[in-house]
């Protein structure tokens, strides 16, 4: 829920407006790197992201962005000012003047309109994170330079203001990318292919006219680099070794891995089985309705999930027969003995000591799910690994939202021991 607050993050101040500086003044509030596109990147990013704690930064700095561009508007609209009146400051942007009536709209600085071509959302976290870091480093340059262009005194503080907070955002984005734990290059799910992803290619050959010449350093020698000469001036020798180790066909697939995935795939049907029968025991036994709903929601995903996994065998030529799951069973078991413990303690406490239970249950489900993905992606099963892959978001999904129900547990739990304080202190 977005609220208006009737104040701007900084006080703007202009002494001496100019229509000409407000334009370009339009390049942050309507431009590639201006706010309005950081603001709906960030936020559209929160909406997809399923991590809860790095939604909440994206939603976070999103939201401070349309602030942002309520100081900027308010900046622009003030040097704009006098193309409302001033025929000879109106000559000067007849598109704000007479199509804008001297106020600012969502143009950039050519009176280009803003479009949503500007904004890098992937889907794929760690890669948003990076595009947002680049998106950051090149709204400060902006800002710098708007700054080295401005006489006005209150207009260059309230510009420093926001080319601060810039760098601000980028030091948020960078650490929760670091906080992620990922290699540097780890990108997607598909390993690159060996040998060739370290090839650097000499392309760009010969000394040009400002003496440009073939250089060396860490960027492609050292480390794991292999320095190539360019394929296109290389001698064609149909004997010799091709220049390009591209290899991409597949590996042999080692013995036993379709049957591995089978007992995995028998194994997991088996746990879905039993969660059907479990998740409306948990649903009853949830005090709150939020959790109960969570539990509801999960029946029905759980459901789909066992028709997908009906579908794998199908896809793979062999009857959907289930194998006792020895490992779910005693979750299930345990979580029985939990439900029982539990009508004997406070509500947030019982749900709590429920939401343990069933996230023993996902991550036993997570893992179960991503090894028997790994075991069809090395048999190429592209149209298994889609529907496991689907399976898998949706235990992820939901081991998060209890992450988010535990967390407001917690706060109501504590409730009690602070009025009881209250009630001392007083």
């Amino acid at each position: 829920m977005y609220h208006h607050v009737k104040k701007l993050m900084y006080t703007v101040r202009v002494d001496e407006p100019d229509p000409r500086f407000g334009n370009m003044l339009l390049e942050q509030f309507g431009g590639a790197n201006g706010e309005l596109a950081a603001a709906m990147q960030y936020s559209i990013q929160g909406l997809n992201c399923e991590d809860a704690e790095r939604k909440d930064l994206l939603m976070d700095i999103g939201t401070e962005e349309l602030s942002h561009l309520e100081v900027v508007g308010t900046l622009a609209r003030l040097h704009l000012k006098p193309t409302k009146f001033d025929r000879e400051k109106a000559e000067a942007d007849p598109l704000i003047a007479i199509a804008g009536g001297g106020g600012v709209n969502l143009f950039n600085s050519q009176g280009n309109p803003w479009t949503a071509d500007y904004l890098k959302i992937t889907g794929e976290l760690d890669v948003d994170l990076r595009s947002n870091i680049a998106a950051e480093a090149r709204a400060k340059i902006v800002y710098e330079r708007l700054i080295n262009f401005c006489d006005d005194a209150g207009t260059k503080d309230a510009l420093q203001f926001l080319m601060t907070r810039e760098i601000t955002h980028m030091k948020a984005f960078a650490a929760a990318l670091e906080s992620m734990k990922k290699p540097a290059f780890s990108i997607g799910k598909i390993a690159p292919t060996p040998g060739l992803v370290s090839q650097f290619f000499n392309d760009s050959t010969g000394t040009g006219d400002e003496g440009e010449i073939d250089t060396r350093g860490p960027w492609n020698e050292g480390g794991d680099w292999e320095f190539m000469s360019s394929p296109a001036l290389a001698t064609v020798d149909p004997q010799a070794e091709p220049l390009v180790k591209a290899e991409s066909s597949p590996p042999t697939v080692p013995e036993g891995i379709n049957e591995l995935l089978l007992d995995e795939l028998r194994d997991i049907l088996h746990a879905e089985k039993q969660l059907t029968k479990a998740l409306p025991k948990m649903a009853q036994a949830a005090r709150f309705d939020r959790l109960r709903e969570c539990f509801e929601e999960h029946l029905v995903e759980t459901e789909a999930q066992i028709e997908r996994i009906n579908e794998c065998f199908s896809l793979l030529g062999e009857t959907a027969r289930a194998k006792p799951c020895k490992g779910m069973m005693g979750l299930v078991e345990e979580g029985q003995e939990v439900m029982k413990e539990g009508e004997e303690k406070e509500d947030a406490l019982a749900d709590l000591a429920l939401i343990g239970a069933a996230q023993r249950v996902e991550h036993y489900e997570i893992s179960g799910y991503t090894t028997a993905k790994n075991l069809a992606q090395q048999l190429r099963h592209s149209a298994i690994v889609a529907l496991l892959a689907k399976s898998l978001a949706e235990e992820e999904n939901a081991d998060m939202l209890l992450n988010q129900i535990s967390r407001s547990l917690m706060s109501v739990a504590k409730m009690p021991d602070a009025i009881e304080q209250t009630a001392k202190q007083e």
